[in-house]
């Protein structure tokens, strides 16, 4: 086949695809037409053929304006990269009348042949284009000059065209020129070390002042590349604009001679088929599979094909029986200069979750219907449209509910997003490409069609995988398994220690599961990054229903967990578990029901506060905004995932306020109220040394989660107060803003015989106490894990 015949096969497949679009919608969905998992979550994500829709006249004209507009930023872009290849002719041309040339007049005319009429030809084509939209562009507001004006369906570009397509010969001549002059270029570069160091350093200039370096090899298949993008260039043209219009005949009668000229170019030409980057390096596919972009707004499954120069992101049609799969070209990125981010969303909006949890119990139940679906040949229909239901479902659940996002940023100024399901997964395409673009990456831009109609053969995906067949840290835990129910989570953030202890109980309900992905994440100033990963197999044979102790290696880090399993009954998912509040309850119970000795609540603000709040003046004196403050408490009460997330960006006095408001809000005092009078009475000890030992001791007599909390209260507070002489906050301030909330007396204002205690004399106490404490140079270190039995410690842990 040649390049004629499949550029037209090309443009055809959009109406190809699009006449079995609707039947196999009617078919799968007609019980469902309604449903809440066609809208608003788009069925064009699933990547089905196109639907034709009538557009209006005007609809079409602002279409076509906007199409003429992109071939003039293109024919832009191409003139600034003909004008970086004929850079050099003119100083090769003059030395080649030297006593020592660089190279011969034959060879510099061999290497540019044809390219500067190439060059002049598309300038008058730009020239014309640009001076046409421009007298089109509506004057500007305020502006008092006449600027010549017409309407978009007076707007005729047809002739400019025609005569562009009409200087195609010299396409001609180009190629068949195009292998001598790769073959002087290889020669003399071996040759010459002065034309080895020009052809190797030419440089294109960017419309926003950015330079980017290309081979003379590289430039030299660019007008190439042109030749394949005319064709498909009229064709979307004429696709918008109307038959009546003056353009039309013009437009057809060029992409006719466009056609023409095509079908003169074989497909097998080695310069096409194969090409060579620098060092000899041929291109390559790396990796390729199933991803969701969202470029364009719209969530939509799409086929990302990975080679050593560039990102191919395109269409797959999957065809019928006999027939051959399609791959219809999107975009594509070249890796040079490439910047990738990444970015956890963790959450997806409420409507959305709560239409997949629709979707997903809709698949659960059409599971059922399958496993019950009578024999013979009407359960054989069943059981097929079932079948086909159900994928459609699975691909509309992978289009939206994956919520690591990968924003890809190229020097052009061109960029897209990517979202993916698993941060492993994430990783994995990070990596790849991280590791692509730290060396010298040469991009030759490709031929679009040949390299898109040979997906069908690099793919080593075949489908999307479907299973029913800030300086913090936190630890990310993903499984595999059935898309019924939710297959991640994680820690919240530890930032203060290098060893910290999460103390997390993570539970995932899966069903089919066979490996689980451990990643490791660090966070700084709003950005994420990876910073180890592993799998675990997870075998019946390793599977127990005790706890069983494992260390995992992450790259350079050591992460220990322990693994349960309890096999379950399938059973539809529900709605999340909604999280017990930690405010206004009891601090042993919030302990008990997360595991820990020192609540999370309290942990996380500490060590936020450690982290950007050591040199704030005044904090903890200086609140937050109380709606900012009740925002944060209310998050910590339904969400810590969220709580954990929201802290990152909160100012960091309302993080401190939330500190505050917790013990405030605390139903018992910290430091148990029967032990105020007792306390009171250590303050007459007038030996420091003395005292200590005496508050300390009745401080052991605390319940556990208690004392090891004001513990790590108090070793918080003393370290913030080494910083006082840039927070101006000594140990006295901060004894004095936290002891009315950390000890209170048995009823508030009266002693155990009901006298009337002078209130300035009950602050006094509570202030005096905890300065006390503060003072001491010797507090015993606060536990924040509950410790296990010598029995079982072999076997377990946090």
């Amino acid at each position: 086949m040649n390049v004629y015949q499949e550029a037209l096969c090309y443009l055809e497949s959009h109406h190809a695809a699009a006449e079995a679009g609707g039947e196999v919608l009617e078919d799968v969905f007609q019980e469902e037409a309604v449903s809440c998992f066609l809208s608003p979550l788009s069925s064009e994500s699933i990547d089905f053929p196109d639907t034709p829709t009538a557009c209006s006249r005007e609809e079409m004209l602002e279409k076509r304006l906007v199409v003429l507009r992109g071939i003039l930023d293109s024919e832009e872009v191409y003139l600034r990269e003909l004008d970086a290849l004929l850079a050099p002719m003119k100083a090769l041309r003059a030395s080649a009348g030297t006593s020592q040339p660089v190279l011969s007049s034959q060879q510099v005319q061999t290497i540019f042949y044809q390219i500067p009429e190439l060059r002049n030809a598309h300038q008058s084509f730009y020239s014309g284009l640009k001076a046409r939209l421009g007298a089109h562009a509506p004057p500007e507001s305020g502006s008092s000059q006449d600027v010549p004006s017409c309407s978009n369906s007076e707007l005729e570009m047809g002739d400019l065209f025609l005569k562009l397509v009409n200087h195609l010969g010299l396409y001609g001549g180009f190629i068949e020129n195009y292998e001598k002059a790769l073959e002087v270029v290889s020669k003399c570069t071996q040759a010459n070390p002065l034309f080895r160091t020009l052809a190797e350093t030419l440089y294109i200039n960017g419309a926003n002042k950015t330079r980017t370096a290309y081979t003379l090899e590289a430039l030299l298949y660019k007008p190439l590349d042109r030749i394949t993008k005319t064709t498909l260039v009229l064709r979307d043209l004429l696709k918008t604009t109307p038959v009546e219009h003056k353009d039309y005949a013009a437009l057809q009668e060029a992409l006719r001679l466009s056609q023409s000229f095509l079908s003169g170019v074989n497909e097998s030409s080695q310069s096409k088929r194969e090409v060579t980057l620098s060092h000899g390096m041929r291109r390559q596919l790396m990796r390729d599979g199933f991803v969701v972009d969202a470029s364009d707004g719209v969530r939509s499954l799409r086929h990302f094909f990975l080679y050593t120069d560039l990102l191919l992101c395109t269409r797959f049609k999957h065809a019928g029986r006999g027939k051959q799969d399609q791959y219809r070209f999107s975009w594509y990125l070249p890796l040079a200069g490439l910047r990738l981010r990444w970015v956890a969303d963790h959450e997806l909006p409420p409507d959305t979750a709560v239409r997949l949890l629709t979707l997903r119990t809709k698949m659960f139940l059409l599971r059922q219907q399958l496993q019950q679906n009578p024999k013979g040949a009407r359960g054989l229909t069943l059981t097929a449209r079932s079948r086909k239901k159900l994928e459609q479902m699975e691909l509309l659940l992978l289009t939206h509910s994956p919520v690591y996002r990968l924003d890809l940023h190229s020097p052009s100024g061109k960029s897209h997003t990517l979202f993916f399901p698993s941060l492993y997964e994430l990783e994995e395409w990070r990596d790849t490409i991280h590791k692509l673009t730290t060396g010298n990456v040469e991009t030759i831009p490709p031929d679009l069609l040949t390299l898109t109609s040979a997906c069908v053969k690099l793919r080593m995906t075949q489908q999307p995988h479907l299973n029913s067949s800030v300086a913090g840290v936190y630890v990310c835990v993903e499984v595999d398994g059935y898309e019924f129910y939710d297959k991640q989570a994680q820690t919240h953030s530890s930032v203060r220690s290098l060893n910290p202890l999460w103390d997390q109980e993570l539970s995932f309900q899966v069903d089919g599961a066979q490996k689980m992905m451990v990643l490791c994440v660090s966070q700084s100033d709003g950005e994420e990054a990876v910073l180890g990963k592993t799998t675990v197999q997870l075998e019946s044979s390793s599977l127990s229903s005790r706890w069983r102790r494992q260390t995992l290696q992450l790259g350079q880090l050591e992460v220990t967990l322990s693994l349960k399993y309890c096999p379950h009954q399938l059973e539809a998912p529900g709605a999340p578990i909604q999280q017990p509040p930690v405010f206004c309850v009891p601090i042993e119970k919030v302990a008990q029901q997360e595991g820990v000795l020192v609540p999370h609540v309290v942990r996380c603000c500490t060590e936020e506060v450690e982290r950007r709040g050591m040199d704030e003046v005044g904090i903890y004196r200086i609140s937050g905004t109380a709606t900012d403050i009740s925002s944060l408490k209310a998050a910590f009460n339904t969400n810590l995932r969220e709580a954990v997330s929201r802290l990152r960006s909160a100012e960091v006095n309302t993080v401190s306020g939330v500190l505050k408001l917790y013990f405030r809000e605390l139903p018992e005092s910290l430091v148990p109220p029967d032990l105020f009078q007792s306390l009171a009475k250590t303050l007459d000890i007038q030996d420091m040394n003395s005292r200590l030992v005496s508050m300390l001791s009745l401080l052991q007599s605390c319940p556990d989660v208690n004392r090891n909390t004001f513990l790590y209260l108090m070793h918080h507070l003393q370290r913030v107060a080494k910083r006082q002489d840039v927070n101006k906050m000594t140990l006295m301030n901060l004894a004095t803003i936290f002891g009315p909330s950390l000890l209170r007396p048995p009823v508030a204002g009266l002693e155990h015989n009901g006298v009337r205690v002078d209130i300035s004399q009950e602050v006094a106490i509570q202030v005096q106490v905890v300065f006390s404490y503060l003072q001491s140079d010797n507090l015993p270190e606060a536990q924040t894990s509950v410790p296990y039995g010598s029995d079982t410690e072999e076997e377990t842990t946090h």
